[in-house]
């Protein structure tokens, strides 16, 4: 808290709190159709096989409602916006692991790294916490890797949301929206070339109309 200032204080003490209540009225009316591929592991049908989940920063919002109270460490950024996030997602049943690219990205790998050995589900946004969106990142598939881990793809999208412009066009879905799930099947030792291709069709899978 020593890093913040008074009015980032007061935002950090009352937005998570805001946002889980909110959260929890909006994501009671989501109606999820899901979209596995063959052999997919989702991480709530398969709670008994932990691995590398891999994401995009902007479906964020949907992954932590989907995947609540799994016990899941998601890496999340070393920030601001980061703390807000880590504080919401904790309420959400996560466990925030800090650190980016950019602040901590060495010692927040190397902790979601041992998590994994240690038995752990673990969640990344392949292309967070800056971007440039849809553009995955090496941090993902080196967890996997150094974990001796599978990594599995999946994405998000409602038919009905609000974007936000930031650089990663976030999603708050409306309620009432139809949420599409699209699992690919596990990879084992990824990279990140594999990982992205992943990635593309799955977003381009949730979003072609049907």
């Amino acid at each position: 808290m020593a890093d913040f200032t008074p009015k980032q204080r007061v935002l950090l003490a009352v937005i998570p709190r805001v946002a889980s209540g909110l959260l929890h009225l909006l994501g009671a009316t989501f109606r999820w159709q899901p979209d596995y591929a063959p052999l997919a592991h989702p991480a709530d049908v398969y709670p008994a096989e932990p691995e590398v989940y891999v994401f995009w920063h902007r479906c964020l919002l949907l992954a932590a409602w989907r995947y609540r109270n799994l016990g899941i460490r998601i890496l999340i950024s070393d920030s601001f916006d980061g703390e807000l996030i880590a504080r919401l997602v904790q309420r959400l049943g996560f466990v925030p692991v800090r650190g980016s690219s950019s602040r901590g990205g060495a010692a927040a790998l190397l902790t979601a790294t041992r998590a994994r050995i240690e038995g752990h589900k673990v969640a990344i946004t392949a292309d967070g916490p800056r971007g440039p969106n849809y553009v995955a990142k090496e941090g993902a598939a080196a967890i996997a890797n150094r974990s001796n881990s599978t990594a599995s793809c999946f994405y998000l999208h409602p038919e009905s949301a609000w974007t936000l412009k930031s650089w990663d066009r976030f999603l708050i879905p409306k309620p009432f929206s139809r949420v599409r799930i699209v699992w690919q099947a596990p990879v084992a030792t990824p990279t990140t070339q594999q990982l992205q291709q992943l990635l593309d069709e799955a977003v381009n899978q949730a979003e072609t109309p049907r």
